[in-house]
């Protein structure tokens, strides 16, 4: 039987979801808080996305009949109460111990959709046992990093199609990590018995015999990075519907759509690849208008307010994730904080809905952002 998290206090100041960094800040060490919140380089990209979201401006309609509003949205075949997922975030074990399983609890109380990531500190069958009987949860994804052994990412993949999860999340913007250098002067390092337990047993990867002028990068590490062929090689292998994570440009979109994927997440990474990458706010629409609007699309990145999620409807998603916002709530009050999170952002929508005139999801369109002349 699972351990089921002990509730613990929200601190009283907390009435909203920068409230919460606050307070991870003085909960986290400078290790764990350079991982969960640090970026790439300079972290443009990761204060780009922020302030993407903020240029946008709502332009209001009064007097309309809301009564029976919701926020409820279909994905996948399934009926959401409302649209906000939990983004797949590794380690959550350095964040507060329940990490990962508070995390999922968290997500089941509040109806919301769990990305749980390749690198996390719980193993993947933990987690889908503890929730998936709660007949009020959202759906359990499973998010996939493409490994350099097969044999292995079948094997992961099997576990995860055993486990019981409803989809596989395949993140496909890293195949180098970022020169993340809030973790260099950190000099970050996993703490003891915490590590990406589900990919235990994993195979050293070949080891690359360069010849002088080669590169460690192109010529090493690069070699057995992903391909478009290995998309189609994961759709032969799973009867799991395929999203991609870490989609920005519309070709690629597009070559995601041609491929018959179930899903595009509209991510950077949340800015911690590659530095000076575009907002998501900004990609998204394109995105949305090369795909058409039948292919479900996603989007995070810098989501912190309710108006934010009704901003990227309006641009064409069907659904946001949220990522280090929870993490901080989590450090900072465990499963009950990652609860109060989900809540405070769907309370925050739900208001904006009503402040703009849009009893439903649907009901969102691009008319309520305004176009300056």
């Amino acid at each position: 039987m699972s351990h089921v998290p002990e509730l613990e206090k929200i601190p009283a100041d907390v009435v909203n979801l920068a409230d919460y960094t606050t307070h991870a800040r003085e909960r986290l060490d400078d290790n764990a808080w350079a991982y969960f919140s640090g970026a790439a380089a300079d972290e443009l990209t990761l204060q780009a996305n922020r302030t993407a979201w903020d240029q946008l401006h709502l332009y209001p309609r009064v007097l309309r009949a809301l009564t029976g509003g919701h926020t409820r949205q279909t994905l996948l075949g399934r009926t959401l109460d409302h649209p906000i997922l939990l983004a797949p975030v590794a380690f959550q074990r350095m964040a507060h111990p329940d990490g990962e399983l508070g995390t999922a609890y968290a997500a089941a109380a509040q109806g919301a959709g769990l990305v749980l990531s390749t690198q996390a500190s719980t193993s993947l069958e933990h987690i889908a046992q503890a929730i998936l009987k709660d007949e009020g949860r959202g759906p359990l994804w499973f998010q996939l990093y493409l490994q350099h052994d097969k044999v292995f990412t079948q094997e992961l993949v099997q576990r995860a199609e055993a486990a019981g999860y409803e989809a596989l999340v395949v993140t496909v913007d890293a195949p180098a990590s970022g020169a993340r250098d809030r973790e260099r002067r950190a000099n970050f390092k996993l703490p003891p018995g915490i590590s990406a337990v589900n990919l235990a047993g994993l195979p050293n990867p070949p080891t690359a015999s360069l010849s002088p002028g080669q590169s460690t990068m192109f010529d090493g590490l690069l070699t057995t990075a992903p391909t478009w062929s290995d998309i189609a090689w994961l759709q032969s292998i799973t009867r799991l519907p395929i999203l991609l994570k870490g989609i920005l440009h519309e070709d690629d979109a597009r070559q995601a759509a041609q491929l018959g994927v179930a899903g595009l997440i509209v991510s950077n990474h949340g800015g911690r690849t590659l530095d000076t990458a575009i907002p998501t706010a900004w990609a998204l629409p394109r995105i949305a208008q090369a795909v058409g609007p039948d292919l479900p699309l996603l989007v995070d990145g810098g989501i912190r307010r309710g108006t934010d999620v009704l901003k990227a409807i309006a641009l064409g998603a069907h659904a946001v994730l949220i990522g280090r916002p929870y993490v901080h709530a989590l450090a900072t009050a465990g499963a009950l904080g990652v609860a109060h999170v989900i809540r405070l952002l769907r309370d925050e929508l739900e208001i904006a809905m009503a402040l703009t005139g849009c009893a439903t999801l649907q009901g969102i369109t691009p008319a309520v952002l305004f176009q300056r002349p």
